[in-house]
């Protein structure tokens, strides 16, 4: 079992990973809220981590995976009135549609998945015990976590208390004791259909009370990793962090471990910003495996742009292995292959480096190419494997085409048919933009992976 080393945000350095427990991890990750369909931003989060998990797993590691789904929430809300219908029958909808969406990258489910709406007692506990310690106070049916009784808040986003902002306005603002204080637990509001009855009058609980309340019920308090995206840094798990250690009297987890932003024109792609790419779009123009290099190729902790050019390239490289695939042998591999096997995994135990991992795989490819004896596969299966890509392996099997290709490809066959060659034609060069040839034959058409 390799030492493994993670970038931990709190300390700022990259450390060892610590146990309560030999052997066995916990990891909670912040999914999303769920009031539309997911975009290729969000799903970075859920690719990272479960192939930390694989990781982790094949290093000998018993893992426990978390994942939240946030289905109580203003944006749910706001979303539900717009489209006229209910919050929940909305969230219901939208986590269906997550659960899809991610399930075609086929990594595998988090072992939990928690919903915000199944632990509301739990939250209600929680916050209770933050009254009773004084960390936290109700008023007109709200209640606020006051940050200045908890000295360290501001450490976790190393930012100085003047300068915070909850991002809260409006009525909320007017009853705190400070403008830096932040939602537990927030009274019913006209027009919210999803309520809970608490000691504190009708109601529902704030954000940042979820994921503390959820992860403490799964996996207990100082657990291992907790991760999520870097914009989730301040505010939402600060205040996890603060609410918990306050409560608890120990941290809510032992690392803190954020991925960057996937950009869209240099900006963080974002529902909110209006520049999102979604996860099912991005599977039916380049694939799943394309998507997981894609994922791969850049370190987690930095931001990634997403762009047609990446993704061709990232659909090339995963074209490389199939191809090599039909000429590699099952059994030992050569001797050439042990250096770039150890390379791989030391890559990936000292900060989770995918890329430097990824660049592993390709100086692998390029000397099996350049191999004159017969190249078995069982180094390179081992660490496809472990980013989620033995698949390209398997006989070099063809991917199923998308929706998107497979309509093309019934347009030009109409084309065709109608005698409009040029429309064909451009149909086709569309095809080749999408990763697809077209093969024509006796029995009619057929699209093979470029």
């Amino acid at each position: 079992m390799r030492e493994v080393r993670l970038h931990d945000t709190l300390s700022g350095t990259v450390r060892p990973l610590e146990t309560r427990t030999p052997g066995k991890v916990g990891i909670y990750f912040c999914g999303p809220t769920v009031y539309g369909p997911i975009h290729v931003g969000n799903a970075r989060p859920f690719v990272v981590f479960s192939l930390l998990k694989r990781f982790l797993v094949h290093e000998g590691y018993e893992v426990t995976l978390v994942s939240n789904v946030t289905d109580v929430n203003d944006k749910i809300y706001a979303a539900a009135a717009a489209a006229g219908t209910a919050s929940q029958e909305l969230a219901r909808t939208m986590t269906a549609r997550y659960v899809a969406d991610t399930d075609r990258l086929d990594l595998g489910r988090p072992d939990h998945e928690p919903l915000a709406s199944e632990a509301v007692e739990d939250m209600i506990d929680l916050i209770s015990t933050l009254i009773e310690s004084g960390h936290a106070y109700a008023v007109d049916g709200d209640v606020y976590f006051y940050v200045s009784s908890y000295a360290a808040y501001g450490e976790l986003s190393h930012r100085r208390l003047e300068d915070l902002d909850q991002g809260e306005s409006g009525d909320a603002a007017s009853r705190k004791r400070d403008p830096v204080d932040f939602a537990l637990w927030k009274a019913r509001k006209a027009g919210e259909d999803t309520h809970w009855e608490s000691p504190w009058g009708s109601g529902r609980p704030g954000w940042h009370i979820e994921c503390s309340a959820m992860a403490e019920r799964l996996l207990g308090a100082g657990f291992e990793v907790h991760g999520g995206g870097s914009d989730l840094v301040f505010p939402h798990h600060e205040n996890e962090a603060a609410q918990t250690r306050a409560a608890r009297g120990q941290p809510l987890t032992r690392l803190w471990m954020h991925n960057g932003m996937v950009r869209l024109d240099s900006e963080k792609m974002s529902k909110s910003v209006g520049n999102t790419f979604l996860l099912h779009q991005a599977l039916d123009t380049y694939g799943r495996d394309a998507l997981l290099v894609y994922f791969c190729s850049g370190h987690y902790r930095q931001p990634i742009e997403f762009d047609h050019q990446s993704l061709v390239a990232a659909r090339t490289s995963v074209k490389r292995i199939r191809e090599l695939a039909r000429r590699l042998q099952a059994g030992n591999s050569p001797a050439w292959s042990g250096p770039l096997h150890k390379e791989f995994f030391d890559a990936l135990a000292e900060d989770f480096n995918t890329a430097r991992a990824l660049a592993s795989v390709f100086e692998w490819v390029r000397l099996a190419n350049r191999s004159e004896d017969p190249v078995g596969d069982s180094d390179l299966r081992e660490m496809l494997g472990v980013l989620g890509l033995g698949n390209l392996l398997d006989g070099g099997a063809q991917p199923a085409p998308p929706p998107r290709a497979l309509q093309l490809l019934d347009q030009r066959d109409h084309a065709r048919a109608e005698r409009d060659w040029a429309l064909a034609d451009r149909l086709r060069d569309e095809l080749g933009e999408l990763g697809w040839e077209i093969r024509d034959g006796p029995d009619g058409s057929s699209l093979v992976s470029l």
